[in-house]
């Protein structure tokens, strides 16, 4: 597991990313199999428009923290922001405001919640090749459906 907290104004969008990729390649000791480019790429992806999203409309530090399952890789970001993002239809016209839409579509499901000192957006990129990624942000209370 990894889980470290940036202060907003102290880091750059790549540290965050840097961290995620150290953690990737520690966890790669011991692993049957390698974790596939996919799911690396993904993860760096998944990382850096949750970071962004925290920087540009949270407020307060915020924390990162990856957990690698069996099957599984859960990225969560954290901030001290109460309002939550609000997910988009796709729309090639709009300019900006797709970074939600990014993470659903490389990650098999993704849940944001309010929290009592902000909120929390976890996204979980699956590790199984035949797992077909893309889903719907669930939103609090609601349950996320792949697509």
């Amino acid at each position: 597991m990894l889980s470290v907290t940036f202060e907003r104004h102290a880091f750059r969008v790549a540290d965050a990313r840097d961290s995620a990729l150290q953690f990737l390649a520690g966890s790669q000791n011991g692993r049957e199999s390698r974790l596939p480019a996919r799911v690396v790429e993904a993860t760096q992806l998944v990382v850096s428009e949750l970071v962004t999203n925290a920087i540009k409309y949270g407020s307060g530090p915020i924390e990162l923290s990856l957990v690698l399952a069996e099957d599984t890789l859960s990225v969560t970001v954290r901030d001290g922001e109460t309002t939550l993002p609000r997910h988009r239809s796709a729309d090639p016209r709009r300019v900006g405001q797709h970074g939600l839409e990014i993470v659903a579509a490389l990650s098999q499901d993704v849940d944001v919640q309010r929290e009592p000192t902000g909120k929390r957006i976890t996204a979980r990129i699956s590790l199984d090749e035949s797992v077909r990624a893309g889903c719907q942000v669930a939103q609090p209370g609601e349950r996320p459906t792949p697509r």
